[in-house]
This record gives structure tokens, C-alpha cells and sequence, in this order.
């Protein structure tokens, strides 16, 4: 299957993207793990991506849109591929559009998780990051820790990032909302659409999620 993963940021998209391309055993591609490969491997998209993002700036689409398509030309995505973060914007889908047809193929469905904005908020904003070792999370409400502030694993201090803060949360869905939710009326047109839930427990929403890309797939 060749799928689009849709959603707001705190819908957890690459926790359903990771458990989706594990049960229909096809690559999950993500736009942060292509920014960090052609960074780190010093591409020539990657060394361009580079200034921007250095710059605390967007990477233009043109840069982003090369970057999948040589991540879409790799031999493992023949069977099929799940996209996470990419299309961003209705030019980039046009853009996956026409580089699918140019190889004779389309999307089997575009994916949408949906959450009430409040939900978001709360989700991201109570997220704990430990100052020590980044890769361990908490939140205030769904994952508190033994002790307040302090980190189960190794006793460092727990803070919440400034990208976390209730403010930043609402920009970025604003963002979200202005640039990427566009692309749900561009797919609907296609007839490519499933939304559904992302709320209550992981296992319960990837059910969701396989049940809905049989219906449209």
C-alpha cells in the first residue's frame, strides 16, 4: 500500500506510522529522518537543508520535495511506503502527485488522525523531557513520574521544552491548520480520504487505522 499520514501535531502520527508500516511491512518515510539522513550523509540537498535549518528557518519546498523523491526511488519502496509529515502543504502534494504518475502509480488512501485542538494542547503541553537523556519522556497527566520533576531512569531533571508551551502549541496548529490541512480537501477530491479517531489507547486507534485503509484501499 502506498499511504499519506495525515494529522495535527500531538495526534501521534509517527507512533501510528511506526505500528502501520510494521503490520502492512512497508517503509515508514518521515520528513524528519530524511532532513537528519541527508544531513548527516552531506548531500547536496542536504547541505542546502542545512542552512536553512541552521537558520531556524523552513526548508523550501523544492529541497523537502527532492529529498522524498530520492527517498521514493529507493528499492524497498516497490511494495508500497507509508509518508509521515510529507506533503506538508498542497504544493507538495501536486508535486507527489505528478512524480507517482511520472512512475505509473497512485496512493492506495491518505490516512487523517483527528483530535480536538484542546486535546493537542494538553498532550504536548504536559510533556516532561528529562535534562540528562532527551529520549526520556514524561507527562503530567498520562506518564507522571514517581517523583515530581525528577526522571524515573536516571534522576535528572524533568523540564518542558520551550516548544512545548501552551503558546507554541497553539502557533504550530495554526500553522497546521493554514498550511497542511488543506491537502485533506485536496485528497477528498481523489476520494482518498479515511479519517479517523486518534483518541484512547494506541492499540485501539491502529485498529482504526487498518480497519479504515481496507475500506478505501
Amino acid at each position: 500500500m502506498r499511504i499519506v499520514l495525515v494529522g495535527p501535531p500531538g495526534a501521534g502520527k509517527g507512533t501510528q506510522a511506526a505500528f502501520l508500516a510494521k503490520n502492512l511491512s512497508i517503509p515508514h518515510i518521515s520528513t524528519g529522518d530524511l532532513f537528519r539522513a541527508n544531513i548527516s550523509q552531506g548531500t547536496e540537498l542536504g547541505k542546502q537543508a542545512k542552512m536553512y535549518t541552521d537558520a531556524g528557518d523552513l526548508v523550501p519546498d523544492e529541497i523537502t520535495i527532492g529529498m522524498a523523491e530520492d527517498r521514493l526511488d529507493q528499492p524497498d519502496t516497490a511494495g508500497g511506503f507509508l509518508l509521515d509529515g510529507f506533503p506538508r502543504n498542497e504544493n507538495q502534494a501536486r508535486s507527489l502527485d505528478a512524480y507517482l504518475e511520472r512512475r505509473h502509480i497512485r496512493l492506495d488512501g491518505v490516512l487523517d488522525l483527528e483530535v480536538p485542538e484542546d486535546e493537542v494542547v494538553k498532550r504536548i503541553a504536559g510533556r516532561r523531557t528529562c535534562r540528562n537523556e532527551s529520549a526520556h519522556t514524561f507527562h503530567v497527566v498520562y506518564k507522571p513520574p514517581k517523583v515530581e520533576g525528577v526522571c524515573d531512569e536516571c534522576g535528572g531533571e524533568l523540564y518542558q521544552r520551550s516548544d512545548d508551551a501552551e503558546d507554541k502549541v497553539r502557533n504550530r496548529l495554526e500553522v497546521y491548520h493554514r498550511e497542511t490541512e488543506p491537502i485533506i480537501d485536496y485528497y477528498k477530491q481523489q476520494n482518498l480520504v479515511a479519517t479517523i479517531s486518534a483518541l484512547g489507547p494506541v492499540e485501539e486507534v491502529t485498529q482504526r487505522a487498518m480497519d479504515a485503509l481496507r475500506r478505501i484501499s
